[in-house]
């Protein structure tokens, strides 16, 4: 989770796979809230970009919903 996610790799996933990497960040963070409380976190930066990451995710996810919702009331 080191790196900062490139929006057209994340709307290249399927939904599915959005969903897990959501999953994986959130966890990533809340690790990170614990160093942060329990011990020195050697780059608190990290926090800024896991949320950053997550409303990233997020953003497309709805993205992807809405378009969605576009197509299917194009169709009737």
């Amino acid at each position: 989770m080191g790196k900062a996610m490139n929006p057209a790799e994340l709307r290249a996933m399927s939904e599915e796979q959005l969903a897990l990497t959501l999953k994986d960040t959130v966890k990533h963070l809340f690790s990170l809230r614990v160093q942060s409380a329990t011990e020195r976190l050697e780059t608190p930066s990290e926090i800024r970009k896991a949320r950053r990451d997550i409303a990233r995710i997020k953003t497309i996810q709805r993205e992807k919903e809405l378009n969605a919702q576009r197509q299917g009331a194009g169709k009737s």
